[in-house]
């Protein structure tokens, strides 16, 4: 059973109505993003706002104390919604401002600042909400090698919530949102949906990232433009000369004769057969192909003095 409203409020499961309201009083005078530029500030205002929307309210508080956070958001059995339970699915309206300024009353939640003295200092806050921005969601897209080669277009299903036309209530919508890769595109590309995020009275909706990675491929590594290709041949191979071949990401096969020593540094670079470059898609890195020389596990004597006599340079 999930306890975090208690926790958001520092408070435990024996507080009484006055500790509650005191608790939010002193919290959401704290954070409130009009008064507190740091990072969390935004999100912890609005876990304080819905923290104190259910904790004050007997019915939701009674559901959350006895069926936990999934009782009261997912709604209880009718049989148990006796006795002053909360029986239907509770969804907090999404605007902590909302809260503040019914706890404190009147049309300005600040009121409640002033002391016989001075205005108490919040470093320029003015009364009313300033709309800020909330933080961006962050999410990796994963793509492979192909896709980042040829290029696709990607379709992503997001639900989120949306102010409804009275401006106070929300909804939970779904959405489809489109990326069109483009080739040649690298690991950690970011694609920025701008404020595509939740809706809420008071605040910008986040943008959406999409941050590109990349999976493996069974064939190819990735060097920032270029491919690496790893072939294995034989020892006789690497001494006597041969070819190998290579099928291409965009279908070619590739059959590159080797007729030099080949030893464990020896490297075949292939100018323009490597990845697209996102700037200008026609142009190419690089394929390189470095070798795995398989030595044979044991030699006959016979053998070893053949290799030995082949090998007399004198």
């Amino acid at each position: 059973m999930s306890h975090h409203y208690y926790e958001t409020l520092e408070i435990n499961r024996s507080a009484t109505d006055a500790d509650i309201k005191k608790a939010y009083r002193r919290l959401s005078l704290k954070f409130h993003p009009n008064s507190n530029r740091e990072y969390e500030s935004v999100k912890k205002f609005t876990q304080l706002g819905e923290a104190y929307d259910v904790l004050s309210d007997p019915r939701k508080k009674a559901t959350y104390d006895k069926f936990g956070e999934e009782g009261l958001k997912g709604g209880i059995p009718a049989e148990f919604g006796s006795g002053g339970a909360w029986s239907s699915k509770y969804i907090y309206h999404g605007n902590p401002d909302k809260t503040f300024r019914e706890f404190f009353g009147g049309d300005n939640p600040f009121a409640d600042f002033y002391t016989n003295d001075a205005l108490l200092q919040f470093g320029g806050l003015q009364p009313g909400v300033v709309k800020t921005q909330d933080y961006p969601i962050e999410r990796d897209l994963h793509l492979s090698l192909d896709d980042l080669f040829h290029g696709c277009t990607k379709k992503i299903k997001i639900s989120r919530r949306v102010m409804n036309d009275d401006g106070h209530t929300s909804s939970i919508k779904d959405k489809i949102l489109t990326i069109d890769v483009t080739p040649g595109w690298k690991e950690g590309t970011r694609i920025v949906f701008s404020k595509e995020g939740d809706q809420g009275p008071n605040s910008i909706p986040a943008d959406i990232v999409f941050i590109v990675r990349q999976k493996s491929h069974p064939l190819f590594i990735r060097q920032d433009n270029d491919l690496v290709y790893k072939a294995k041949i034989s020892l006789q191979m690497a001494l006597t000369g041969f070819s190998v071949d290579v099928q291409t990401l965009d279908g070619r096969l590739l059959s590159i004769p080797v007729n030099d020593i080949v030893h464990p540094a020896y490297k075949k670079v292939l100018s323009g057969e490597g990845m697209p470059l996102s700037r200008d898609p026609s142009q190419r890195g690089n394929l390189t192909i470095t070798f795995d020389i398989r030595f044979p596990d044991k030699l006959s004597a016979e053998r070893k003095h053949l290799i030995k006599q082949a090998l007399d340079l004198k």
